[in-house]
């Protein structure tokens, strides 16, 4: 009695997500890649970035230590 509950429930429950799946409103291809493609460059731009700030906090922190060496 309880498996035959159970399969109910999951037969239910798939049909209500088939349901709800009919509603979503998909994005076509040609947002989807342009949308990839500003996600992918938005990247490549904020890497960089982070890649230029490092070396000048590495080249500020080598100076500081440039200079403590020579005052010490």
């Amino acid at each position: 009695m309880t498996a035959l509950v159970n399969e109910k429930k999951k037969v239910s429950y798939l049909r209500e997500v088939q349901n709800e799946l009919k509603k979503v409103t998909w994005t076509s291809r040609e947002e989807l890649l342009l949308s990839t493609r500003a996600v992918v460059v938005a990247t490549f731009v904020f890497g960089f970035a982070i890649y230029l700030a490092d070396l000048g906090i590495r080249g500020a922190l080598e100076a500081i230590g440039q200079l403590a060496r020579w005052i010490g």
